[in-house]
């Protein structure tokens, strides 16, 4: 059924990521836009403005493709404020809660998780998120982690198979039986909800020859990869990643010139998780470093609830700002376009005609508010798929 169009106009500034004229935001000024069938169908001066059905005068504000979120764990129960205490009074994180949160997980019903999932990706579209990515990982048996997958599946068509987020209790003494179960039964009974593979390959996790055989596994399976790398140390994932084709290496604060080197010379995204970094007072990454270097960077809310439960792109991308040496420029991209790339979607991330008619009005009238003005409520209005919510 055709849904009729919808023109929003009185655009004070356009951000359509088209990088025209060596601007990698493709800015537009007096601008309007204009949605068909839940896709952009045309855009260019207020002037020009064709008739439509339907029409949004944005009043002079700011206009913005959706946020685009490629890295977030929203199949959960519980919740581990405690933690968080004692990370805040001194004590290091060291990714041993991931293990509290499985028991909650296993014995939460599908209606609990289910509720948890919808309540942080309603709150996720309210900040101007309309693209989501959502891990397993806290179930960690063949038929939690089937259901986790499931129940992410019922939210977005970016769901990530992530058996491999660390060795359960029950296989401590032994993790090449773990692998086993992982590469076997558990793949088996995920990929059908999944489209991506993950491991976190980390020190206290997974080791480089544990992850290259669950990769290759899920490759062969058919799922693309995506790799936690460096986020606790030096290490093998980042390159890893790259040498398996990885859209995504996630984490990369502790990073090598072998690593950036590898990073520039591919077309593996560097998501940055500054939300981590918050939570757990950890150092951030130098994103200018991999700005510098040629890097692909995109920004994500890594939303769990251990190391940064946040559901804010908002704030991410003015974290990046202030503690990551990115221009509001550059985190807007990343927060945008770099999330797309990250997920190797064309279709989100950008508002040029074709792309899903995702988009953000602002409270603001520039991009620039969003880290000029940190945890102020900026988003005005939302279209996800051309309808606002």
């Amino acid at each position: 059924m055709r849904r009729g169009s919808l023109l929003v106009d009185h655009i004070g500034e356009l951000v359509t990521n088209d990088g025209r004229d060596g601007d990698p935001l493709g800015v537009r000024r007096d601008a309007a836009l204009l949605v068909e069938d839940g896709q952009v169908a045309w855009i260019g001066s207020a002037r020009d403005a064709p008739a439509a059905d339907r029409r949004i005068d944005a009043g002079g504000a700011a206009v913005l493709p959706g946020f685009v979120d490629s890295h977030a764990h929203l199949v959960f129960a519980g919740d581990r404020a405690a933690e968080f205490a004692a990370r805040m009074a001194g004590e290091r994180y060291t990714g041993g809660g991931i293990r509290t949160t499985v028991g909650a997980t296993r014995a939460a019903s599908d209606d609990d998780l289910r509720a948890t999932v919808g309540r942080l990706r309603a709150e996720m579209l309210r900040q101007g998120t309309t693209t989501v990515e959502i891990k397993s990982g806290y179930g960690l048996n063949v038929a939690d982690e089937a259901r986790s997958l499931r129940i992410a599946a019922e939210f977005t068509g970016d769901t990530t198979f992530l058996g491999a987020h660390v060795v359960p209790a029950e296989y401590a003494d032994r993790p090449d039986d773990y692998v086993g179960l992982v590469c076997g039964p558990m793949l088996a009974a995920a990929a059908p909800y999944a489209r991506w593979i993950d491991v976190f390959c980390e020190r206290g996790a997974f080791d480089a020859d544990h992850t290259r055989a669950i990769l290759a596994c899920g490759q062969a399976a058919g799922l693309g990869v995506r790799l936690h790398a460096n986020q606790l140390g030096p290490g093998p994932g980042v390159r890893l990643g790259v040498e398996l084709g990885a859209a995504s290496v996630d984490h990369c604060t502790h990073l090598t010139d072998a690593d950036v080197d590898a990073l520039a010379g591919s077309e593996t995204v560097a998501t940055l998780l500054p939300g981590a970094e918050f939570s757990t007072r950890s150092p951030y990454p130098d994103a200018r470093r991999l700005l510098d270097a040629g890097v692909t960077v995109a920004l994500a809310t890594d939303c769990n609830p251990g190391s940064s439960y946040t559901s804010s792109m908002p704030f991410c991308v003015a974290l990046a700002v202030r503690e990551m040496r990115m221009t509001p420029a550059e985190a807007v991209w990343a927060a945008t376009a770099g999330g797309a790339a990250a997920l190797r979607r064309t279709d989100v991330g950008r508002l040029t005609p074709g792309a899903r008619a995702d988009l953000i009005i602002l409270d603001a009238p520039s991009h620039l508010h969003l880290a000029y003005r940190p945890g102020v409520p900026l988003i005005r209005q939302v279209l996800h798929n051309g309808v606002p919510r």
